[in-house]
């Protein structure tokens, strides 16, 4: 008897049957330029119907990381598709992009519809969250690549700048004030130290966070990643912002420096804003050293902005109104040699962790 593809374990109907289903999903994304219609072999784009009359395109493709791991042990698909669409698009608007459009890559060893619809209804969500149309993707089903449940997420994103409003960072200068944007938890990075500090310790995932309002570990740890397009582009399309890090690997430490001239250093001082307990909770876990956790996490903050002095009182209400929790973080100094960030009150901020309730 002969052998067919569904026997090598891929079957193909299910696969039509995702698609199908998924149809709605990606219709709810449309906006100007994509009707976000699926089953071409490609996604088309009008950049003319979006606005745009000399633009750059930018691209982003990212993932979510070991979180994905987490989730799939948890039984919790619902978020990580956010997180997806975040990682990506909160790329773009640091470089005065606006997210036009997103495709993802799922794969399996063996297709489970109802997770895999789970997981891109969140990517759609975390599409209309950033505004971008959701107008194609891949399901790879592949026995043998996978251990059973398991699966993998990549996310690619082209967004668009009209050619003079490209945030590159180099009208930053000494006294502008630096920002910050509260992040909704730890994001999408950090999680193989997270899920390492989980294992040594024994922890219980449904256990209670003692000051983070009665939340399980899990569903802290779970929370999507916040998406600030919608809060920022406005403001990056008016050129009121100077420049834009997203606090991502590498932390604070490493991914402010990246939108700074030679010659301008960052000084944050810590001990403005609380860490949040699930970081103080992790720092105590894994005993971490302050600095490690500003080099391994966000601590709170998943977007940095450099403004102006004098807009920086302004911008921080717009802000506000638009539902971000702003924190004034520090500024910008006249310094030699490469730019980097000075954190001060660094160990007396942050001595000590939580522990779970």
């Amino acid at each position: 008897m002969g052998l067919t593809y569904k026997d090598a374990g891929v079957s193909i109907d299910a696969g039509n049957a995702l698609v199908k289903s998924i149809g709605p999903l990606a219709r709810s994304t449309a906006r100007p330029g994509a009707d976000a219609e699926l089953g071409g072999f490609g996604g088309f784009f009008d950049l003319k119907a979006a606005g745009y009359s000399d633009p750059l395109l930018v691209a982003a493709n990212d993932g979510v990381g070991t979180k994905l791991k987490l989730a799939i042990e948890a039984g919790r698909h619902q978020g990580v598709g956010i997180d997806l669409v975040a990682m990506c698009a909160n790329d773009l608007i640091v470089q005065g992009a606006e997210p036009l459009f997103f495709l993802d890559y799922y794969a399996t060893g063996k297709l489970d519809n109802a997770v895999a619809a789970a997981v891109v209804s969140s990517i759609a969500e975390g599409c209309r969250q950033a505004g971008c149309a959701l107008i194609g993707g891949e399901t790879a089903e592949m026995p043998g690549m996978y251990s059973d449940g398991d699966y993998d997420l990549a996310g690619f994103c082209v967004g668009a700048v009209e050619r003079d409003k490209v945030l590159t960072g180099t009208a930053i200068a000494p006294g502008d004030v630096i920002l910050g944007l509260a992040s909704s938890g730890v994001h999408s990075n950090g999680f193989s130290l997270v899920r390492r500090i989980i294992e040594r310790e024994g922890w219980n995932l449904g256990q209670g966070i003692s000051g983070d309002g009665g939340h399980s570990l899990v569903e802290v740890l779970l929370e999507p990643t916040r998406i600030y397009v919608r809060a920022l582009l406005p403001l990056v399309q008016e050129s009121r912002i100077k420049g834009l890090a997203h606090i991502t690997g590498g932390g604070l430490l490493e991914n402010i420096p990246r939108v700074l001239p030679d010659g301008c250093h960052a000084v944050i001082d810590v001990a403005r804003w609380p860490l949040p307990p699930i970081f103080a909770l992790l720092q105590q876990g894994g005993r971490i050293a302050p600095d490690e956790m500003a080099r391994t996490f966000n601590c709170g903050v998943g977007m940095v902005l450099v403004v102006s002095a004098d807009d920086a009182a302004r911008l921080t209400g717009v802000l506000t109104e638009a539902g971000e929790t702003v924190l004034t973080l520090g500024s910008v100094v006249r310094a030699g040699g490469r730019a980097r960030v000075e954190l001060r009150n660094l160990e007396a901020a942050w001595p000590n962790g939580a522990s779970p309730s």
